[in-house]
């Protein structure tokens, strides 16, 4: 078995494009998908402040993870306003400011809730301090309580769970990223594991079992193989987002690593299935397209399922691995499950896999017989 590893990673490192295209593909996608989608709102910004990159207001305004605030004069806001360029434009003075609109709309409100919850906490700050400017370290003292209430509130609204029916949490960075990825590592796995097909069409596991190997290491190196190429290559995709990009796992990254081994897992196990019940390499190299993109497609790679409707297609959905694996890792960044929790998946995942492969193997034994 550990010289059919050595081999295959040989020739690998020989002809590495096939592995390098499809991490390459699955990057690409990923990016142009989640994060080419994802962009702050750009807002311009005039005021009659002085320095005002050095006060409270600007540095609050900078802190918005949505919208991107940038200062411009008066009249290139209002141009860029008025021809269409941005929705909204906002003036601001020390204790109001004003917003220059064409017409109303979602993000206009979000931009003046926004800018209204900091005014209104400045100018709290300062009456405040007006009202104990005798005592301006009581002023403080009352400014931290209140910033402390803030960050500790006595009360708490729980709007939804992993576990609650209908409560749908959607990342679309995360949701390209992982649909993109478990996607094109099917590709990746699928035309390594056809190499069991061509070498017994070819005669060469003939050869090899004149050998001391035994047939159970032949299948269990070629696999072992398919299956550290796939993991490998979604593990890259994953760490390259998380820290070169920074796309944000909520404290799961290392929870979606150890989901990926299942749905690994059951990709082999059907490419092994595939092998066995196609007649021909040409037969596989035409199949695979087809039930990788219908998988996607049925599974939520390319959409949430929660925006599907079709009783039909979510009732497909739950023989395809793909909905168990996006289900698991959005389980353990967006939902923020335990592993615990995501028992179900995974359990189906491998239910998968093992039932796959034995047929897969019994299948192929059969004709060789």
């Amino acid at each position: 078995m550990i010289a059919i590893l050595q081999t295959k990673f040989r020739l690998l490192l020989k002809k590495p494009l096939m592995f390098i295209g499809m991490t390459g593909m699955g990057l690409l996608f990923a990016f142009f998908l989640g994060m080419g989608q994802y962009s702050k709102m750009m807002v311009p910004v005039f005021s009659n402040i002085e320095n005002l990159e050095k006060t409270e207001i600007w540095e609050q305004l900078q802190e918005s993870e949505s919208i991107a605030f940038y200062i411009v004069s008066e009249k290139e806001a209002k141009r860029a306003v008025s021809e269409g360029k941005v929705e909204a434009a906002v003036s601001l003075s020390e204790d109001s400011y004003e917003i220059f609109v064409v017409s109303g709309t979602p993000n206009v409100q979000f931009i003046q809730h926004y800018i209204h919850s900091i005014y209104s906490d400045i100018l709290l700050k300062e009456n405040i301090r007006k009202e104990w400017k005798n005592d301006e370290d009581g002023a403080e003292a009352l400014i931290n309580q209140l910033e402390q209430v803030r960050e500790n509130p006595l009360f708490q609204i729980q709007t939804g769970t992993f576990q609650m029916e209908n409560s749908f949490v959607y990342d679309n960075r995360l949701q390209s990223l992982f649909g993109m990825s478990l996607f094109f590592v099917i590709y990746t796995i699928a035309f390594n594991v056809v190499h069991i097909l061509q070498e017994k069409t070819e005669k060469v596991w003939d050869r090899m079992i004149l050998s001391p190997l035994r047939k159970w290491e032949m299948y269990t190196g070629n696999l072992l193989y398919s299956f550290l190429i796939g993991y490998v290559q979604v593990v890259l995709i994953f760490t390259v987002f998380k820290y070169l990009t920074g796309v944000n796992f909520y404290g799961g990254f290392g929870k979606t690593l150890l989901l990926l081994i299942p749905y690994v897992f059951a990709i082999i196990a059907l490419s092994m299935f595939i092998v066995s019940v196609v007649k021909n390499i040409q037969q596989y190299n035409a199949i695979i397209p087809f039930i990788s993109v219908s998988m996607a497609m049925l599974g939520g790679a390319y959409w949430p399922l929660e925006i599907v409707s079709s009783p039909i297609l979510l009732t497909l959905s739950k023989f395809v691995p793909i909905t168990y694996g996006m289900e698991s890792l959005k389980g353990a960044t967006v939902y923020g499950a335990s592993l615990n929790e995501l028992i179900e998946p995974v359990s189906i995942l491998i239910l998968m896999g093992v039932l796959f492969i034995s047929l897969g193997i019994g299948l192929i034994e059969r004709r060789s017989e």
